[in-house]
């Protein structure tokens, strides 16, 4: 396959894919893969959120960052390695860097109803009692993601020649986060370290991962060429890009592609940045063995073996949120 060097990332209708259409279902798959294979991102529009829930949800997140330190801490709890609830200021760190990124952030995390049985035994969501939105805002954001992501992984598996519903029960009641981020003023870059950003280039850890609202500046991929380029979504979409877990199980060939937050020019140092992204986990038992449709003579496996739960486990230690 020719390499494709995007000046910008491609835009999509997951209608196409939904609509019934023989002929638009196979045309979002081969655009959606080629994409991935080339740039590992897209702009997705008619993924099932509304206007009203990103503001609502937009709105509760930044009434939480803005109250006090003593107030957001009450939500902090160490022994769950940053999966549930706040995680304050210089906590995650790149993979490959001791700089923490200038941020802090919300996980909400998968609700299994009664009677389903999972290996897995999540932790209890935490919300803010202060905001009484919060939880059915975050929550519904979640379940209307982890719907669009099962849609896009369905176009997936018909792209890798697998059966369309391949990542269903891998997916299903999976241990997927809803990450609320605040890129926090900087009042003083002289105190910081020369090198601190407000997310240093790394690549994603799960599957795929879907991020909601339009606010994407300061976001950039670095290009297949090296070249650093700007992410860019009209307000009716989501961008959604390819995760390490996916990257390993394609044995590479659908690309995780590395990705920053820069600073903010010198003007505008003093003001927030706010970013919600749904990052899309499979159950902890799912193999991220290499599929073996994706590992030949030219290009033979890449990765060992390893487990959903496993590559989790390492990634969490290696960017400082889960001690070991």
């Amino acid at each position: 396959m020719t390499e494709i060097l995007y000046d910008e990332i491609p835009s999509l209708d997951l209608a196409d894919f939904t609509s019934g259409d023989p002929q638009k279902k196979a045309n979002f798959v081969q655009k959606l893969g080629q994409a991935w294979q080339n740039i590992g991102f897209v702009a997705i529009k008619n993924h099932g959120l509304s206007d009203n829930l990103t503001t609502r949800l937009y709105d509760n997140v930044k009434q939480f960052f803005y109250m006090d330190d003593s107030v957001k801490t009450k939500y902090e709890n160490a022994a769950l390695a940053g999966q549930r609830g706040y995680i304050g200021r210089n906590k995650e760190h790149a993979k490959g860097r001791t700089t923490a990124d200038l941020k802090e952030f919300y996980h909400v995390g998968q609700t299994v109803p009664a009677g389903v049985q999972i290996i897995d035994t999540y932790p209890d969501n935490i919300f803010p009692q202060e905001i009484t939105d919060f939880a059915p805002s975050a929550l519904e954001a979640y379940s209307t993601l982890e719907k669009a992501g099962i849609q896009l992984l369905k176009a997936v598996a018909l792209y890798l020649n697998l059966p369309e519903n391949y990542f269903d029960e891998k997916v299903i009641h999976g241990n997927s986060i809803l990450r609320a981020i605040h890129y926090y003023p900087i009042e003083n870059p002289e105190s910081l370290p020369p090198d601190a950003v407000r997310a240093a280039a790394h690549g994603d850890i799960n599957l795929i991962t879907l991020l909601m609202g339009a606010s994407a500046e300061g976001l950039q991929v670095l290009r297949r060429d090296d070249k650093w380029i700007p992410i860019t979504a009209l307000p009716e979409q989501i961008v959604v890009n390819v995760g390490d877990m996916l990257e390993r199980l394609t044995n590479n060939i659908l690309k995780s592609t590395i990705h920053r937050v820069v600073n903010p020019p010198k003007d505008k140092l003093k003001t927030s940045r706010f970013s919600i992204p749904f990052f899309m986990h499979p159950r902890s038992e799912m193999s991220l063995a290499c599929l073996p449709n994706c590992v030949t003579p030219e290009n033979p496996k890449h990765h060992d073996d390893i487990t959903a739960g496993e590559f989790l486990t390492q990634r969490l230690a290696e960017i400082g949120l889960k001690k070991v």
